[in-house]
């Protein structure tokens, strides 16, 4: 994953995605990440953002800090263009930020290793109803094998 996280933070450029960071004492308690990927739409490619990943230090966690994260980085997207936030997660956790399961907005997943419920969207001012179609993850995310779940005891690629 560390490498993941440093590959993905290597795209980010001051008008495509955000790495937001936490921070207590000076130590750097939690990390949100969101990064371009596409949406295949019937009218065009259109630019969207995925957050992955968001991770707290476990002492701090159930302390607001990701909840913090994820708000403030939707505020900045919603003030940009990007009109969709795609995520991989637990909809129990994610429904308070507005994420509902992308095929119920007419999204296509990007892997049928994801499951339906875990595939979520939020729409964002940007976002027009033409804007429809499949994800298309980053080539990062598969490169690092990190697209849904994998069966335990299968190999990954080296």
């Amino acid at each position: 994953m560390a490498d993941l996280v440093d590959d993905l933070r290597a795209t980010i450029t001051p008008v495509a995605g955000l790495s937001l960071v936490a921070e207590h004492d000076g130590e750097v308690i939690g990390h949100a990440m969101f990064t371009r990927s596409l949406l295949d739409a019937p009218r065009r490619l259109v630019e969207v953002q995925v957050l992955s990943p968001l991770a707290v230090v476990r002492k701090y966690q159930k302390h607001g800090v990701g909840s913090a994260l994820v708000h403030r980085g939707l505020d900045i997207l919603a003030e940009s263009s990007v009109p969709l936030v795609f995520l991989e997660g637990d909809p129990d956790y994610y429904r308070r930020f507005g994420f509902v399961p992308g095929g119920d907005l007419s999204f296509r997943k990007p892997s049928l290793r994801i499951p339906d419920a875990a595939f979520q969207v939020v729409t964002l001012p940007g976002y027009q109803p033409w804007m429809t179609g499949t994800l298309v993850y980053s080539e990062l995310f598969w490169r690092h094998d990190a697209v849904g779940l994998r069966e335990p005891g299968t190999a990954t690629i080296q």
